[in-house]
């Protein structure tokens, strides 16, 4: 097993190979390279025209390196399956049926490694109904119910941005199959394909959700329930400035703490009664708009009463609890986040910027012992 240079992490001496794509599988590739996986990502001949392609803000393809093959090329695709004798992983995200038709499907490459882990990315599955259906996150979460339960109850679903489908449900569950099938791959010396689905692991995600409706603890309607804004005590208020914080007293302990630091005129008992938390939304709303969010920021800050400001991305990056942390870094003029998670026996870090596309070709396949095509 090689290690590469400078390599740090858990995954140190992992090889896997990435077939570029968008959205979710690079970001899995992206997490494995940072946990010290050696990430080779396969480019297609014409990516380097692309805007960002390859600089300091493609940020998903930091710590790999990057080869050009045209897969459409069958002895390029023969140098494809040369550097998947020689992988662990093989990440991929086209519509099921792709790479099979491209000869690299899970067939050919376990025949070549059958210790191989074959993870297959994509929004539907590799089958059901809509399995060939095109689809983006939006689309995928909205059929799973996240999406229909986010939002005001007398407004349309708000879109999380793509957090919750893409790299939530498919990039980290992609990750989560790859490290169980190594587990399993390196204990018996068989290899297997991982099916990662963003419908299903986003469905997957609701799991406690789920388990609140079946209890009755939950209603099927947006807005009215514990966590999605329906409950007081646990959602968003404007400020003074046009502003807002976030408050989360949920618990006996943090709610007293909220009412004492504001100075609130209610009985602290009847927290969970619902027929005085019209008055209580009433006040609360009232009461923080009275002073800025920065403002309302300092009072709580440090105290149990869960209240935070509610920051945009660049300000979130100029925190100091997230500045202690180092939880994002500045490279190169780009603002990004750090590795995670971390470890005490071998850290991990953010590898080298995104390279150029195809800069590393000859040298992989130099280091790979693989025969560069003519």
């Amino acid at each position: 097993m090689t290690v590469t240079a400078g390599a740090t992490g858990p995954l140190v001496g992992c090889r896997v190979v990435e077939l570029g794509g968008i959205g979710p599988g690079p970001f899995a590739g992206m997490l494995l390279a940072d946990l010290g996986a050696e990430v080779v990502r396969v480019d297609r001949p014409g990516r380097a025209d692309e805007p960002g392609a390859g600089g300091p803000a493609d940020v998903l393809n930091r710590g790999k390196r990057s080869v050009v093959l045209d897969l459409k090329n069958p002895t390029e695709t023969a140098a494809l399956l040369q550097l998947v004798e020689h992988a662990d992983v093989l990440i991929e995200g086209f519509r099921p049926g792709v790479t099979e038709r491209l000869g690299i499907g899970p067939h050919d490459c376990l025949a070549r490694n059958p210790r191989l882990v074959y993870g297959r990315m994509t929004g539907w599955g590799q089958d059901g109904p809509l399995a060939a259906a095109a689809g983006h996150d939006i689309t995928y979460i909205a059929l799973t119910g996240a999406l229909g339960a986010i939002g005001d109850p007398d407004g349309p679903p708000q879109i999380p941005l793509n957090l919750v489908g893409d790299f939530g449900g498919g990039g980290c569950y992609l990750v989560i199959g790859i490290l169980a099938a190594l587990h399993c791959a390196r204990r018996t010396g068989r290899g297997q394909v991982v099916d990662a689905a963003i419908v299903d692991g986003t469905v997957h995600l609701l799991a406690s959700t789920f388990a609140k409706l079946a209890r009755d603890e939950w209603s099927d309607e947006r807005g009215v329930n514990r966590f999605d804004g329906g409950w007081p005590f646990y959602a968003v208020y404007e400020t003074k400035d046009g502003r807002h914080v976030a408050v989360g007293a949920l618990e006996r302990k943090f709610y007293r703490s909220l009412v004492d630091l504001l100075d609130l005129d209610v009985d602290p008992d009847r927290q969970h009664d619902r027929s005085a938390w019209p008055e209580l939304r009433q006040l609360l709303t009232k009461r923080f708009a009275e002073r800025t969010r920065d403002e309302w920021a300092e009072l709580f800050e440090g105290t149990d009463a869960c209240v935070a400001p509610v920051l945009s991305l660049t300000e979130a990056a100029a925190h100091p609890h997230l500045a202690a942390r180092a939880s994002l870094f500045t490279r190169d003029g780009v603002v990004q986040p750090a590795a995670a998670p971390r470890f005490s026996a071998t850290p991990s870090s953010p590898g080298h910027t995104a390279r150029a596309v195809g800069a590393d070709t000859r040298a992989v396949f130099r280091d790979w012992g693989v025969r560069v095509p003519e």
